[in-house]
């Protein structure tokens, strides 16, 4: 049963990176098809921080877009786990500290400019700015098990009303039936990263295979380190291996392998800012349970916990672009490394008070 079940969190891993390429390069290569950004087959920080442009959360410009991949990477978890009759809604365990951790794991995102998930694709693709931040990534993962190890847990979540688990599918649903009914209520971008995406029929098709799929073998970037960590278990980190081996495969036939940190799509060189950057989003990861896309994925089969820390981290992506907290290919800002300091600070807090206190 344990090997059957390697195979399956391989074999998703393999299908990640096949869906990362189709959005992109599989794309490019129809005359006249549009494709995701370079790189970013699937960004669920980006994605998120695109939709909330898209509903005018914030007003730069060039990054507002309702990503369809959101949408379907939901629903298909939904959709599966109401299948599998695992959908069972449950939450309120500290719902306040999960939404301040989603808005500090969305900074610290976009400090780094990507997601775990875009972190192993920008790797498999030669960006070397991306293997710097994965020091930053391990290390944030390293000090979460630390806490776990301590005594670190929220309180336990309690079962919710049926009503409760599905009020944020319906959203997505609703934010489907704006993209392709009423457009003229959202904002879109007109060039640069937002303006980039693939067709919705083909970001949709694909994220809903992916969020079935996500659903099924429960992958997750930072819970694959966590295992390695805690209990030297390293099935899920053969998936995330996966990812980067198929992807790197795609890009040297492709010929889109370039080995350099300069010049990389929607990247910086600031080599610190990055490990710090993804060093919050492996705290924060290991602390909420899960990273971003574990997030939707769980929030999909009815987890309201995770429900409301995705919207911490929509409001989390508004707040940084509003406030000149995002990064930008020409490095990071003032603002974007007070917020990532800041949200160090958070977390540690967070962490220190939620640590369990040994009975006498």
């Amino acid at each position: 049963m344990k090997n059957k079940n390697l195979v399956v969190i391989i074999i998703t891993g393999a299908l990640f990176a096949v869906a990362a390429w189709v959005l992109t390069n599989g794309m490019a290569l129809i005359p006249g098809g549009t494709s995701n950004p370079g790189n970013m087959g699937f960004c669920i920080a980006c994605f998120l921080r695109d939709t909330a442009g898209a509903y005018k959360m914030h007003s730069a410009s060039v990054v507002q877009y309702l990503r369809p991949e959101i949408i379907g990477l939901v629903l298909g978890a939904f959709i599966l786990s109401l299948a599998k009759k695992e959908f069972k809604p449950r939450g309120g365990s500290a719902p306040m500290s999960r939404f301040l951790l989603g808005m500090t794991v969305m900074v610290g995102a976009l400090v780094f400019l990507g997601c775990p998930l875009r972190m192993v694709l920008r790797m498999a693709a030669g960006d070397l700015n991306a293997w710097v931040g994965l020091i930053g990534f391990i290390l944030g993962v390293f000090v979460g098990t630390l806490f776990l190890k301590s005594g670190f847990a929220f309180p336990r979540n309690e079962e919710q009303s049926t009503v409760e688990g599905l009020i944020f599918p319906i959203t997505q649903i609703v934010g489907l039936v704006l993209l392709l009914a009423f457009p003229a209520l959202l904002a879109f971008s007109e060039s640069e990263p937002g303006a980039m995406h693939a067709p919705v029929l083909v970001s949709l098709g694909v994220a809903l295979i992916v969020g079935a799929l996500a659903q099924h073998s429960r992958l997750c970037q930072a819970g694959s380190l966590k295992n390695v960590f805690l209990t030297k278990n390293f099935d899920m980190f053969w998936g995330g291996l996966a990812i980067f081996v198929v992807a790197l495969i795609f890009n040297l036939v492709q010929g889109n392998f370039k080995l350099s940190f300069a010049d990389q799509p929607v990247a910086h060189t600031e080599w610190l800012w990055n490990i710090i950057g993804l060093f919050i989003v492996g705290l924060g990861s290991v602390l909420l349970g899960g990273c971003p896309m574990r997030q939707l994925i769980l929030a999909g089969s009815g987890n309201t916990d995770s429900a409301i820390t995705v919207v911490g981290m929509i409001v989390g992506a508004a707040f940084a672009h509003n406030l000149g907290m995002a990064s930008s290919p020409a490095g990071t800002t003032p603002a974007g490394r007070i917020a990532a300091i800041a949200g160090i600070i958070i977390m540690l807090v967070i962490g220190f008070t939620h640590l369990k206190k040994e009975k006498a």
